[in-house]
């Protein structure tokens, strides 16, 4: 068969690979992958003789993985192979395979004879390969599955579900009886952690007087739950009231444990957004539709600015600033520094497609899933993958994230790096030399395909400069609609490069606004420098 021919045979079987992959990729246990891939080797070569076997150590003995038999004759062609595929003629089976799988463990594949009693062609040799490929790649992925489910399974579940925070938040905020508000919080607080039980206490200011206690089942002693020794709380003050929160008894497969951080952070998450709603009530009361609409905005603007550091770390060696300007009450721009502990900092910056309040929803989803992911110490391109499948269940169709983060090891200098469809993000030598650190994959919540993100290392010296920033700085446009652009941004930062961080970060700003001459802000404005000192 001709080149040209091959390669048009194989581009019309692409699809059919992905449809293959997504299969394989679906799979629950080991056994359900295999089976599926024989399937798929049953399909593209018409056999009547095949079999699949595993074993888990070079040295221990082949399995059948469907239990069905093997000849021990048949377990030689599975002997001494010289390369993990070899083809034979006039035998039993047309191709033997010894496939090392990413564990360390080994596929085992016997392919007998076509129904036509055929050789293998060309094309099946390489499609063969192909699908090899395929099976390893999926096997992978279903390794990471599990070791995912292995690792955080008494989380995965709420993590899963961080997106239905920000729908509590809204579900809550729909109900001016406090009654329904509460079993709400409580149902949903329940489900999140496992709880077995759950309370809000309401006390009086004499702290004496119990204005309401709820539980969730209805009808469980106050008692029981307060005096639990499985139990966490939460609590807020409003309108001279104090609001208790308890979860008591986190329930797991090997019976009840004690609750963890993220428990924590998800019951204060919802005793927030109760105290959210019990404030936005008060403000309904208190105003006309049309100031009840302007305060909503403002609230909105208020929780998003929560996540937006008031202050940055001090990083030793170091100097960091960073700023941003929404162009209207809330924005889809994000930016922080988390200290990780041990001299590490992760450095973020993201943009959400769109602005006003569906933006600042996404941006408080991904604060809320980074902060929960940063605790496992994940590679960066496994949390951007997470974050991507989060983002992508989270939103709309026309809603995605360009995200950037680096972390540093403040010790030596060195840079972890991962880029999901951001600006280039760049870095400034001090001999004056460049470095701009492109995309490592799509942007969060655009497509998820299984597409793997590339990550990077860099290194940041004594006098280099790693400038972050928002497409609101380079398309800002002046009066005739010409944008900033990345020229001049790029020349005012090798310009002023050795202005201390907090003034170069205040340079830029002025600069934009200048150019713009009075223009109205058509993007959020946000920049953050890091300057390594020595």
């Amino acid at each position: 068969m001709e080149k040209n021919q091959l390669v048009e045979r194989l581009s019309l079987q692409a699809e059919s690979f992905q449809d293959g992959f997504k299969i394989l990729t679906k799979s629950d246990t080991f056994k359900e992958i295999v089976n599926n891939f024989k399937h798929l080797l049953r399909a593209n070569f018409i056999i009547t003789n095949l079999h699949l076997l595993h074993k888990k150590t070079p040295g221990s003995d082949w399995k059948s993985v469907d239990g069905s038999k093997i000849d021990e004759t048949d377990l030689d062609f599975l002997k001494d192979l010289k390369q993990p595929v070899e083809y034979l003629k006039d035998k039993k089976y047309n191709a033997v395979v010894v496939l090392p799988l990413t564990d360390k463990s080994f596929l085992g594949i016997l392919l007998g004879n076509k129904l036509d009693g055929s050789q293998l062609t060309e094309f099946d040799k390489i499609t063969l390969q192909i699908l090899l490929q395929v099976f390893s790649s999926a096997y992978e992925s279903f390794l990471n599955q599990k070791k995912e489910k292995q690792l955080i399974f008494d989380l995965n579940e709420k993590i899963l579900q961080l997106n239905n925070l920000i729908d509590t938040g809204i579900e809550i905020s729909k109900f001016e009886n406090q009654g329904i508000l509460y079993e709400i919080a409580l149902a949903r607080i329940v489900t999140l952690t496992n709880a077995s039980a759950a309370m809000i206490e309401i006390t009086l200011p004499d702290k004496n007087t119990r204005a309401e206690q709820i539980t969730f089942p209805t009808g469980i002693p106050i008692e029981n739950i307060k005096n639990n020794k499985y139990k966490i709380e939460s609590s807020f003050d409003f309108g001279g009231r104090m609001y208790l929160f308890v979860l008591a008894e986190k329930e797991t497969r090997k019976g009840v444990i004690s609750f963890n951080e993220l428990d924590q952070m998800l019951l204060d998450a919802i005793a927030r957004q109760v105290q959210t709603a019990i404030e936005n009530n008060y403000l309904l009361r208190q105003s006309l539709e049309k100031e009840r609409i302007e305060k909503e905005l403002m609230l909105a603007a208020s929780i998003q600015q929560r996540i937006i550091p008031d202050k940055l770390p001090v990083i030793e060696g170091y100097e960091l600033a960073g700023t941003n300007i929404p162009s209207r009450e809330v924005g889809g721009d994000y930016y922080d520094c988390v200290d990780l502990g041990e001299g590490k900092y992760a450095m973020i910056i993201a943009d959400v497609a769109g602005k006003g309040i569906a933006a600042a929803l996404l941006v408080n989803t991904l604060n809320a899933a980074l902060y929960s992911y940063l605790q496992f110490n994940l590679p960066l391109t496994e949390l951007a993958d997470r974050l991507n499948k989060l983002i992508y269940n989270a939103s709309p169709p026309d809603k995605f994230i360009t995200f950037f983060m680096a972390v540093l090891d403040s010790e030596n200098g060195e840079l972890d790096v991962v880029n999901a469809g951001h600006n280039p993000i760049l870095l400034l030598r001090k001999d004056g030399k460049m470095d701009k650190i492109d995309a490592g994959g799509i942007g969060l919540g655009m497509l998820d395909m299984g597409i793997p993100y590339q990550g990077g290392k860099f290194s940041i010296n004594p006098g280099d400069k790693l400038f972050f920033y928002t497409d609101g700085i380079p398309e800002a446009m002046n009066r005739e609609e010409v944008e900033y652009s990345d020229e001049k941004m790029i020349e005012f930062l090798e310009k002023n490069a050795d202005k201390s961080a907090a003034d170069f970060i205040t340079g830029i700003v002025n600069d934009v606004k200048t150019y713009v001459d009075g223009a109205p802000q058509s993007d959020d404005i946000t920049s953050m420098i890091l300057k390594r000192i020595s």
